[in-house]
């Protein structure tokens, strides 16, 4: 009976409420559209990493904080038993997609057909490990996903970053678009390769392997210390140029296979692996990924022990992000939410003015102050259902357009540029929290003109002009 007669007097004065509905709508659908957003960002960046380097990487335990300096000092003996090992396990066996191998090291490249090097960052992978993890689509991200390069490729292929094309001048051989070139003095030209550098690239090389690339093809020579501090060269065909999503990377980021890299910084010696990459079937499986891992590990590292990261400590930034988003959507659920803490409290105000005589009429034949209190808070409480209501339709509505649209935005930094949608539908925690949370508010801005409304003496408010 309270709800009826409270729609009642919502439908006495059609304007004023369809235009405080109308405002609470669009604070609604506002918040709605900016979560959204964000939750395309979280899962845009969240897919990324984990196609990249996997939910999990299993490191010695001081790798990442001192593996920079140093990678090779860091590399994992007999990493074939910890893949064998999560292999064999019935319960990691469920949950693990790929359980991979990679190596990283420093080193110099150089170009010297041309007279060009620079330092870079190399990266050994089993090709056909990561053109499966390049599949990966928990949340069905609209990402583009190339075939991984180096998989049926020879064993001195390599991949580089666009950044390391240009410097190196191989953006015209490896077909890269918009590199310019460095202008140059016409009578400067390439520097042969050094002869001693020559001679430890050949004998780094088999001979198969040691022959000069197809015409047409980039090469290039990697210079990488050993892990005993020695030097060693290896000649590599570069077959493509891949973006690696940000310019620090791309400028730095040499991709070769996880065979050819173990040679190159090994020799002779036992291969041995900086990391292994495991990737899950679900995000939601790492913290039963971890206490399965953990005591595994443990039996097999004695000396050094392993340790098992997850994709957000290996990437602060994915989580500064997040929090950053985070912050930016209390802020704005905050700003619309005081918003409709003052349109509804006016709405609410001017009605109370308006039916004192009847507040005084309805008191007098026995009403109770409770009574006008709920009479009151339930005309908040429509509002706020009705006007979230729409503004959630209208959030949906606008998400689907918008993806629709197949729009795409460069986010700061990065140097690819990413699908521009809206999940809204998917994300039902915060359809439902944006939508309790602003009836609550609504309630919560009712509350005081129902207090005073019921406050009211009997004979004032029915003399009120």
């Amino acid at each position: 009976m309270t709800l009826q007669l409270a729609l009642r007097n919502l439908l006495r004065n059609r304007r004023r409420s369809l235009a405080t509905l109308l405002a609470l709508a669009i604070g609604s659908s506002a918040i709605l559209m900016f979560g959204g957003y964000a939750a395309n960002i979280r899962y845009s960046m969240l897919s990324s990493y984990v196609r990249s380097g996997g939910h999990l990487q299993i490191q010695y335990r001081d790798f990442f904080l001192y593996g920079s300096g140093n990678p090779t000092a860091y590399g994992i003996p007999q990493y074939e038993n910890v893949l064998e090992s999560i292999r064999r396990d019935e319960g990691l066996s469920k949950l693990v997609v790929v359980a991979t191998p990679t190596l990283q090291f420093g080193g110099i490249a150089g170009n010297y057909e041309a007279g060009v090097s620079r330092t870079v960052a190399g990266t050994g992978y089993v090709a056909a490990d990561v053109n499966l993890m390049r599949r990966w689509n928990e949340f069905r991200i609209p990402l583009d996903s190339p075939p991984f390069p180096l998989e049926g490729a020879p064993r001195d292929a390599a991949i580089v970053g666009v950044g390391v094309a240009r410097v190196l001048l191989l953006c015209e051989q490896l077909a890269v678009n918009d590199c310019p070139k460095p202008e140059r003095d016409a009578g400067s030209g390439g520097a042969k390769l050094p002869a001693d550098i020559a001679a430890l690239a050949m004998s780094e090389t088999a001979p198969a392997r040691g022959a000069s690339p197809p015409a047409g093809k980039a090469r290039i020579e990697l210079l990488a210390s050993h892990g005993r501090g020695t030097p060693n060269v290896a000649a590599l065909r570069v077959i493509a140029a891949e973006s690696q999503g940000f310019k620090e990377l791309d400028d730095i980021a040499v991709i070769l296979q996880l065979e050819q890299a173990q040679q190159l910084v090994y020799g002779r010696a036992a291969p041995r692996a900086t990391s292994i990459m495991v990737q899950l079937q679900r995000t939601s499986q790492i913290p039963e990924a971890t206490r399965r891992l953990e005591p595994l590990l443990a039996s097999l590292s004695s000396t050094r022990p392993l340790s098992v990261l997850d994709f957000e400590t290996l990437n602060p930034f994915y989580v500064q992000t997040i929090q950053l988003f985070d912050t930016i959507f209390g802020f704005i659920f905050a700003l619309i939410g005081g918003i409709v803490l003052f349109t509804v409290g006016n709405t609410m105000t001017a009605a109370v003015v308006e039916r004192t005589v009847e507040i005084g009429t309805v008191r007098a034949i026995g009403v109770r102050q409770a009574g006008i209190r709920r009479l009151f808070i339930a005309e908040g409480f429509l509002i706020g259902c009705a006007g979230s209501l729409v503004g959630a339709v209208l959030a949906l509505v606008t998400a689907f357009v918008v993806n629709r649209l197949e729009l795409t935005w460069l986010p700061p930094g990065s140097t690819e540029p990413l699908p521009l949608s809206l999940m809204i539908w998917s994300e039902t925690r915060m359809i439902v929290g944006t939508t309790v949370g602003l009836i609550a508010i609504a309630v919560a801005s009712a509350w005081w003109p129902a207090y005073r409304a019921a406050r009211l003496t009997i004979v004032d408010a029915l003399r009120h002009v």
